[in-house]
């Protein structure tokens, strides 16, 4: 599987409704660090960038905040989580609950197949880190620990896994010293080699990867941006024809 054509986001209707459109962009947006932790998000200017109406942007919203990418507050709108370093315990918790018995159950198991498409994802997240393509090495790596547990075949892992990542990701964006990317690409393709020598192997590989990532959390000041700065991309892409509120 080409790398180019992965996602991140939870998967989406078939048709690609406007709706999916605009939870795709945000969903992305948090976990690639375009949308910083505790930025608000108002339906009248996403409705504007993303040329759709308030109706479509309110319906995605929803949607997120169901998967707890966003917090919807009353009388208030939508923003990003402001997630704690009290957050990060838990999260990191249930990482290591999921994640690591993912990487037992697949230790040793896996065919040819796979493998190519975990290397294939590594040496993407290297090229765009060396290329300096911050948001497409998050975007790599995030799709790294999407393929592992989507090869495990245990659909509640992948929804778990899909609410996690979101947060981790702004854990990153805030407390990781020098805001760098969220994973270590090396560490995937040290993953990939215990992958390869057993369960026991890859499931403490793995444990000592996410417990170097919660060890990286340091409490830095939160550095925001502007809305629209974070949807640049969606812009550069055609849009269909604006939906009618």
């Amino acid at each position: 599987m080409n790398p180019e054509q992965l996602l991140t986001a939870p998967p989406t209707e078939p048709d690609g409704t406007a709706t999916d459109r605009v939870f795709d962009a945000i969903y992305r947006a948090v976990l690639e660090h375009r949308l910083a932790p505790g930025e608000w998000l108002r339906e009248a200017e996403m409705a504007t960038e993303f040329k759709v109406s308030r109706t479509v942007v309110r319906q995605a919203l929803q949607r997120l905040a169901q998967d707890q990418v966003i917090e919807l507050r009353h009388n208030r709108g939508a923003r990003v989580p402001l997630p704690s370093l009290e957050d990060a315990v838990h999260v990191f918790e249930a990482r290591r609950i999921v994640e690591c018995e993912v990487a037992r159950r697949l230790g040793g198991r896996l065919t040819p197949e796979q493998l190519a498409e975990l290397r294939a994802v590594a040496q993407a997240e290297q090229a765009a880190d060396q290329r300096g393509d911050r948001a497409e090495a998050i975007r790599m790596s995030g799709e790294f620990h999407h393929a592992l547990t989507r090869m495990h075949g245990n659909p509640v892992f992948g929804r778990l896994l899909n609410g996690l990542l979101p947060t981790t990701s702004l854990l990153m964006a805030r407390f990781k010293v020098d805001g760098g990317q969220v994973c270590v690409a090396h560490r995937h393709v040290d993953l990939i080699d215990a992958l390869l020598r057993g369960s026991a192997p890859a499931a403490a590989e793995m444990r000592k990867h996410l417990a170097e990532l919660e060890r990286s959390l340091v409490d830095t000041p939160v550095r925001g941006r502007r809305l629209r700065d974070a949807f640049a991309a969606y812009r550069d892409t055609p849009q269909p024809e604006p939906e009618l509120p």
